[in-house]
């Protein structure tokens, strides 16, 4: 069974960086499409990251480019969302994702696979 396993939230101040990991099992990501969304109560969730098969096709949602960067480690079945000058306004639950094949997506509906969630939380 395909599992996806959020890691590295928590509570940090502005300014400061995180970096969240997502370790898969049961499904290898190396012919995944993988995301990063979040989510705060009462708001649906929000695209943050996405790419396809290759750091080249890696895309941001405009709230977090030049800040957040997606990476992935195939070897480790491993993927990852860099946080740098975290704001207060990141502050949400982070979820990562997959879905098959080398089409990526910005909507978290067409995902296959989900994470549990990661808190993070940003004091200003």
């Amino acid at each position: 069974q395909a599992q996806l396993v959020e890691s590295g939230g928590g509570l940090v101040r502005a300014g400061d960086s995180l970096r969240l990991s997502c370790a898969a099992s049961g499904v290898g990501i190396s012919d995944q499409s993988l995301g990063w969304f979040r989510q705060t109560p009462g708001i649906d969730r929000e695209f943050v990251a996405m790419m396809s098969l290759t750091p080249s096709t890696a895309r941001y949602s405009d709230r977090v480019r030049g800040r957040f960067t997606i990476s992935r480690d195939n070897v480790k079945n491993t993927f990852y969302l860099q946080m740098n000058d975290l704001k207060p306004e990141d502050t949400a639950k982070y979820y990562c994702a997959a879905r098959r094949g080398s089409v990526y997506s910005s909507t978290w509906g067409t995902y296959n696979y989900w994470g549990q969630g990661t808190q993070v939380t940003v004091s200003s």
